[in-house]
This record gives C-alpha cells, structure tokens and sequence, in this order.
C-alpha cells in the first residue's frame, strides 16, 4: 500500500508541474503559486474541519518544526521550479529537479534505515535514469536553457530537504503536517506575491486551472505523507519522485516537446526502478 501511495503521490505531482510550467508561462510563477496555495488551503481546512482528514494528533513539539521546514522549502522548490518550467524545456528540468531524491535517501540511511539490496539496486537504477533523462549536454544551450538548468538544482536541493521534513512530521501527525506546511507555504508565497505587483493579472479563466494545481498537488502531498509512514523514507522518497516521466510525456503530448534516445532510455530506467524498488 505504501509503494502504491507513493507512486500515485509521483503521478499527481507530474501532473501539477505539468500544469504549473504551463500556467507559469503566462502568469508569473508567484502569482501562480499565490492562489494555487490559497485555494488549497481553503480546501484542507474545509476537509480538516469536517473530520474527513482525521484528527491532529502527538504534541505540538513533535511536528510543528518540520512543518514549518516543508512549507518553506516546498515554497522556495516549487517557485524555482515553475519559473524554470517556464524558461526551460520541461522534459529537461523535471527530471534534474527529481534529482533531489538523493537527499533524503543519505538521509534515511545516515539516521540508520537499512533498505533491502533489491531496493537498493532499484533505488540507483531509478536514480541513474532520472539522470540520463536531463537530456543532451546543456554547454551549448542558451542563457535562458542554462538558467533554467540552474534553477531545476535549487529546486532539487530544496525538494530533498522538503520531502525529508515532510516525512519526520508526518510520523507524529499527517494532518497536523500537512496544515503547518500549507499554511506556511501559503503565508510565504502571497507575501512575495504582494512584494513584487506584476502587471499580469489573475483572472476568472485563470481559477479553475488554479484550483486544480492546488488540489494536484495537496492530493500528492497527502498520499506521500501516508505512504511515508508505513515504508522507509529512503524507498518511499524514490518512489514518489518518479513525477518527471508524467511531465515528459505530458509535455511531449501537449506541446510537442521531443524526447532524444537518451532522454527515452532514463525515462525507462525511472519505471524500471520503481518497479524493482516497490518488489524489493
């Protein structure tokens, strides 16, 4: 159940980076990120106060600290990520930005989680194709390509550290964690939002999109922090960083963008190592 969880959280967040590089490429991406997080936020308050989402539970102490971290790093993450969407070939920067799997993976195994050797191998296969699916060398790209490249590292850094938080907090209270870091998150981003007016405007055809890269993403948040408490950190965290082959074949549906050979072959190493991750 938590591989399952896991890998659903992988395609809703692939979906909503899908999504949010799109919208990004005519909003800025913190006015995207701005109601997106608003929105979703009403909808978890809603869902919290209905009872649907469960009770907070644990001592305030035990989540509140890594809530606060996932909020802000998923804030800094996503807004480096949308604007590189934006500026970059999609099929280039997700998988980099997936790259940051590798953080709390070390993590895990330093704090003393011992993977099986199949997971193991899944894990750096899986990896090795998030690598080979960055593409072609980026020497040659332009200002704005190699930007964007720079972009997608922040973002790596940042979601490592994020999906690591997310999952200490979770194993004292999903929904408190998941609160603390929406909240925070959205009190973040709609204050950069107010601190730099643009004069691209969010408008009423703008909302629905919105409201649906919020919920995108909320949804996959929600699956990983359950699947996080049921397997280790280190297998559950490849396993949900899988999103970059949604965003690839999304993007080469939609807009076109072509895949090279190699960029094929680490899409297909991806899959292959959730596969022998989820067996192991």
């Amino acid at each position: 159940m938590s591989a399952a969880l896991a890998l659903l959280a992988s395609g809703l967040w692939g979906t909503s980076d899908f999504l949010g590089g799109t919208v990004s490429r005519r909003l800025r991406a913190v006015q995207v990120l701005a109601v997106s997080q608003v929105l979703s936020c009403a909808v978890l308050l809603v869902v919290l106060g209905s009872g649907l989402g469960g009770t907070p539970a644990g001592p305030v102490g035990s989540w509140l600290g890594w809530s606060l971290l996932a909020g802000a790093t998923w804030a800094g993450a996503m807004a480096a990520l949308y604007t590189a969407l934006a500026r970059g070939t999609m099929g280039v920067v997700a998988p980099i930005a997936a790259g940051g799997t590798v953080l709390p993976v070390l993590l895990g195994l330093a704090a003393g989680e011992r993977p099986a050797p199949l997971q193991l191998a899944g894990v750096a296969v899986a990896f090795t194709g998030v690598v080979l699916s960055a593409g072609p060398d980026l020497r040659g790209g332009s200002g704005r390509q190699g930007a964007a490249v720079g972009l997608a590292l922040l973002a790596a850094v940042l979601f490592g550290v994020e999906i690591w938080a997310l999952a200490r907090g979770s194993a004292a209270s999903v929904p408190a964690t998941l609160l603390g870091m929406r909240v925070t998150s959205a009190a973040l981003v709609v204050a950069a939002a107010l601190a730099r007016r643009s004069a691209e405007r969010v408008g009423p055809r703008d909302l629905p999109p919105l409201l649906a890269l919020g919920l995108l993403d909320l949804a996959a948040t929600a699956a990983y922090a359950v699947a996080s408490r049921g397997a280790l950190v280190s297998v559950v965290a490849v396993l949900a960083s899988l999103y970059p082959a949604v965003t690839v074949v999304l993007a080469r549906q939609v807009h076109g963008e072509r895949l090279r050979p190699v960029q094929a072959a680490g899409v297909v190493a991806v899959l292959a190592g959730a596969v022998v991750t989820s067996l192991g």
